[in-house]
């Protein structure tokens, strides 16, 4: 017998090997879920799920009735909460690496107690603030309301991930600055800054998904009808048809605007994987 055969043979003794049986677990999961995906398609009452959920007369209500000023309006929402949020979110982390310890506990304070507060806390807690505060008016309503809501919550996530890019760069440089005579606070906007920004793209790209979501939540304060976003736009229309498909469409607007920016932040990490 060849050496050949003879590890063959013993091969069939020991059983599969390891890569045949991770074939094997893979062939078996793939069965289970086409068998899976088949019971699904066979059962499902399929003339329900499209009167309930896909009724195309009224996803043509919900695009020509309103459905794109909607998108824009979250559209809208979430930019000026994400240019909020930055700047916002810049200064916390800034205070964060501070060396004057009241800046330190300032923002270590605030970035703890946003991030554990549920956003639509937030929102409740603005729409009441003109009770508390008699005479209290919010400029740009309901654009600065929505705003600012929106605009606190995502500065403390952004804060952490930008004081993250400032520690990734290097200490050389700056000390390299302060050598040549230039300010301490000249050099962060100058050097520290620009290459934090670089470095945090994605996961700020990742943040602005988020908001985009997170702008669902407007209906929380009674916007009129003409403010709604895209979720109080399809829960509208879905309660004035007693039917969800208005709903699920605007739900669909969602994924076309989080899809590209979810590229995008493949794209970026991609891009800055090859930088390093």
């Amino acid at each position: 017998m060849s050496k050949t055969e003879a590890a063959a043979t013993a091969t069939e003794r020991r059983g599969l090997s390891p890569r045949q049986r991770a074939r094997r677990s893979r062939q078996i999961q793939y069965a289970i879920l086409v068998v899976l995906v088949l019971v699904a398609l066979f059962t499902a009452d399929w003339k329900q799920i499209i009167d309930v959920f896909f009724k195309p007369e009224l996803v043509w209500d919900a695009i020509t009735g309103g459905l794109w000023h909607a998108m824009l309006k979250t559209i809208e929402y979430t930019a000026g909460a994400f240019v909020i949020g930055l700047v916002a979110g810049t200064v916390l982390a800034l205070m964060r690496l501070s060396q004057v310890g009241p800046y330190r506990w300032l923002a270590t304070a605030y970035i703890e107690f946003f991030r554990g507060l549920p956003a639509i806390i937030v929102f409740i807690a603005f729409s009441l603030l003109p009770l508390a505060f008699e005479g209290l008016t919010i400029p740009f309503d309901p654009y600065g309301v929505v705003w600012l809501a929106l605009g606190i919550v995502a500065a403390a996530y952004m804060a952490e991930v930008i004081r993250a890019g400032i520690q990734a760069v290097p200490k050389g440089q700056i000390e390299a600055a302060r050598s040549l005579g230039m300010p301490f606070g000249l050099a962060t906007r100058k050097i520290v800054l620009p290459q934090a920004f670089r470095i945090v793209l994605p996961p700020l790209a990742n943040d602005l998904i988020l908001l985009v979501k997170d702008s669902s939540l407007v209906f929380i304060i009674g916007v009129s009808t003409d403010a709604n976003e895209l979720t109080g736009f399809g829960r509208e229309m879905a309660n004035n048809e007693s039917n969800l498909t208005p709903l699920i469409t605007a739900g669909f607007c969602y994924l076309l605007i989080t899809l590209p920016l979810g590229i995008l932040v493949r794209r970026l990490e991609a891009r800055a994987a090859k930088a390093r």
